[in-house]
């Protein structure tokens, strides 16, 4: 009898504590990643263990002709720009933005290749949204690169700064040339326009504007992007991945 008891006993308490742990939701304390941590520019970071979500203001850490006079960042910029023309200051100013960007924590290849759409792609590491090729629906930069200021960003007709090609800041004066850059919203991250000591070219990358092996954040290897300095800049033709979303 005493056997008896003891068993269901034993075998009831093994169940209610698999149960009670089955109950716990993983949102409650996911942790994020540490690479995630590199995006300096974010006002949150949360993980729910299935997404990513950054939240950022879109606003520059660096100087721009693009503040207001008043801002302690602004700097009037009067050199040569992205493409080696005279720089010519769009009518936009910059403004604060509320970005939500959810980003998958595990990215996957998607077969479907989804076109990017106008507006953010990504995330810079300074919390500045980057944007594809295009200045509107396929129409190059070429009007355009001559407004970027002096660290090749601009602000659009609403404020919303961002970049379209090279982020000069993170890549001459926060990083290097070579380092990550940030994520698009597929999750793969965005690494810069060197590797290994040389310049990417287009040539070595895929029709998305990637490739695959290991990098400093991810040794095991992982799909990443390059921005180079000839079109398409960031992005080619979609999203290696499945794309997450991006709300304002």
């Amino acid at each position: 009898m005493r056997f008896y008891f003891i068993f269901p006993l034993a075998a009831c308490l093994g169940i209610s504590c698999k149960n009670s742990s089955e109950t716990i939701s993983p949102a409650a304390s996911v942790a994020v990643p540490a690479v995630y941590s590199k995006i300096y520019g974010a006002t949150s970071i949360t993980n729910d263990g299935t997404y990513i979500t950054i939240k950022t203001t879109g606003v520059p850490d660096h100087k721009s002709a693009y503040f207001s006079g008043t801002n302690a960042l602004y700097e009037a910029f009067t050199g040569k720009t992205f493409g080696g023309n005279n720089f010519a200051k769009n009518p936009n100013s910059i403004s604060t933005q509320s970005y939500t960007f959810k980003i998958p924590l595990n990215p996957q290849m998607d077969p479907a290749h989804k076109a990017t759409p106008l507006g953010p792609i990504g995330v810079a590491l300074n919390g500045v949204p980057l944007f594809n090729q295009y200045a509107g629906p396929s129409q190059p930069l070429t009007n355009e690169i001559n407004s970027f200021d002096q660290y090749w960003g601009h602000p659009q007709q609403t404020g919303s700064y961002h970049y379209h090609v090279e982020p000069l800041y993170l890549t001459q004066v926060k990083a290097s040339k070579s380092a990550l850059l940030g994520f698009l919203l597929d999750g793969f991250p965005v690494y810069g326009p060197e590797e290994n000591g040389q310049t990417v070219q287009n040539s070595s990358l895929d029709a998305y504007h990637g490739h695959s092996h290991s990098t400093t954040e991810f040794p095991n290897g992982i799909y990443h992007y390059h921005i180079t300095s000839t079109d398409p800049y960031i992005n080619g033709s979609g999203f290696y991945g499945s794309a997450g979303t991006v709300s304002q």
